[in-house]
């Protein structure tokens, strides 16, 4: 007979039950993965804040701003999800679905991803 993976209480029913209740279960996987989990979700919470951040200053399919409108927000310019060369070598960096090119003088082109719209 298996026992409950936390409790260590015997385990009634399915054969590949491996916890006697959802607290029990809760509870595992919450110890499990604890140690990781406060670093993954401030990075969620802030790749989140930063794609609100560009969505509020691109209301349409392009807009410009600055580096000081973008860093007042709290944007943080080290998170983001992907990286987009274009055929000119100018690089696009991608929060989701939206993007922001630097321009000369710490302006920003950003841009919305029309494509992931669905």
């Amino acid at each position: 007979m298996k026992n409950c993976l936390e409790c260590g209480k015997p385990l009634m029913g399915r054969v590949d039950k491996k916890f006697c209740s959802d607290m029990c279960r809760n509870s595992y996987n919450n110890r499990l993965n604890s140690d990781s989990y406060n670093i993954v979700r401030n990075m969620n919470n802030q790749l989140r804040k930063n794609r609100r951040i560009l969505e509020e200053l691109c209301p349409d399919e392009k807009s410009k701003t600055t580096k000081i409108a973008l860093a007042g927000k709290g944007f943080d310019f080290n998170l983001i999800t992907s990286i987009r060369p274009t055929l000119k070598g100018s690089i696009y960096h991608f929060v989701y679905d939206y993007g922001y090119l630097e321009l000369e003088n710490d302006f920003y082109l950003i841009v919305k991803d029309k494509r992931l719209d669905k």
